[in-house]
């Protein structure tokens, strides 16, 4: 696992799961953490994350801009939970003294395994608290790869992967309008997609076909 620290729901998936997995949304308190568990009998591995980043912007603090890009690698198991959440705030501020608010989490999932139960959750939440005029933007983007075989990202993917994690950094601190830093994220997450898609194709052959799925959920975006 790397990672940096830094509603409306609109799912895109890129391909069909065809391996079993079940994928379920719901909502629970989480911390960032990695957690596998293994069971004492060893007949069954279960692996665990939770990712949250999270902005507050205020009087004192008038910009502030927070984002986490995580890789969990989690090779075979018969279940796993994942959680990915960005929340940004923006408190007390006004129209002539406006604030500005980003949150923006990258997770990306790799799970192995023919009948895996997944149960995935990816969210994020904008507020603005007595804040007229406050620009305050919140963006969960989780990227899930399901293979019949453990999948290890390689140098070169990671190294690629690197890159746009530079520059998503460079993104959430800009000075960007709103419309067009959802189409900049937006774009590094094709490019995180078609890493991914690069990585599977080179993945070992079996019945089953790999694939590869992103959540996107925004709030306080324009037009969302």
């Amino acid at each position: 696992m790397s990672s940096h620290r830094k509603a409306r729901s609109s799912n895109h998936p890129l391909a069909r799961r065809a391996l079993g997995m079940g994928l379920f949304a719901a909502g629970f308190a989480g911390v960032a953490t990695a957690v596998p568990a293994q069971a004492a009998t060893g007949a069954s591995h279960a692996a665990f994350a939770s990712d949250h980043v999270f902005s507050h912007a205020d009087r004192a603090h008038h910009t502030q801009a927070e984002d986490s890009f995580t890789i969990r690698q989690f090779g075979t198991v018969n279940a796993a939970g994942v959680r990915n959440q960005a929340n940004a705030v923006s408190a007390g501020c006004s129209a002539d003294d406006h604030c500005r608010s980003v949150a923006l989490s990258f997770q990306i999932v790799t799970v192995a395994g023919v009948h895996t139960h997944l149960n995935a959750v990816n969210l994020s939440d904008a507020a603005n608290k007595e804040c007229t005029g406050c620009q305050t933007l919140a963006g969960a983007y989780q990227f899930v790869v399901s293979t019949p075989a453990p999948l290890t990202l390689d140098a070169g993917a990671r190294q690629r992967l690197a890159d746009i994690h530079r520059r998503l950094d460079a993104l959430t601190r800009s000075t960007l309008p709103a419309a067009e830093l959802r189409t900049r994220v937006d774009g590094l997450a094709g490019e995180v997609s078609a890493v991914l898609r690069d990585a599977v194709a080179h993945a070992p052959k079996a019945d089953a076909q790999p694939t590869v799925t992103l959540h996107r959920h925004l709030d306080g975006w324009p037009g969302h």
